[in-house]
């Protein structure tokens, strides 16, 4: 029997704010990666709420998603794929940052040409893709996520 393929779920958020980005700063096996505030879905977590615990561990920030940019898949190699939820919030201010995760080194608001020109730095080439995605595409309301059966009885295995 081949087992069964089981992605990485995470989310991903998109901060805007007059035209820049914030862009967290990783340290990932001793290399400095950017990224968009992103993490793992944790277990009895909606999406939404594991967006927005990611996004107040990596920058302290508090927010409300507005909408969902789109679902991807990345294979990072032939043993780690993701299954990312990219979420989107414009802000009226570039509002201050004070990271909870010590894996985040620094924040950073950039513009679409400093992050592009971030290159082989950014944490995957969903950071730049999802960005054009937000500034280009159909935005998806948050209503399409439906999370009423997270919590389903203890003996149903689905």
């Amino acid at each position: 029997m081949t087992p069964r393929y089981r992605p990485n779920v995470t989310v991903a958020c998109i901060i805007e704010s007059q035209g820049k980005y914030l862009i967290v700063e990783e340290l990932i096996q001793g290399q400095r990666r950017y990224n968009q505030p992103a993490g793992h879905l944790e277990l009895g977590e909606s999406l939404l709420q594991a967006c927005q615990r990611e996004v107040r561990e990596e920058t302290g920030l508090e927010i409300i998603p507005q909408g969902l940019t789109g679902i991807y898949q990345f294979s990072a190699n032939e043993s780690l794929t993701f299954l990312r939820f990219t979420f989107h919030v414009t802000l009226e201010d570039c509002a201050q940052t004070q990271p909870q995760d010590p894996i985040i080194q620094d924040t950073h608001w950039l513009t679409y040409a400093e992050i592009s020109a971030l290159g082989s730095r950014l944490r995957s080439p969903l950071v730049l893709s999802c960005i054009d995605d937000f500034l280009n595409k159909i935005h998806y309301p948050l209503e399409v996520l439906n999370d009423d059966y997270l919590k389903l009885a203890p003996n149903n295995n689905a």
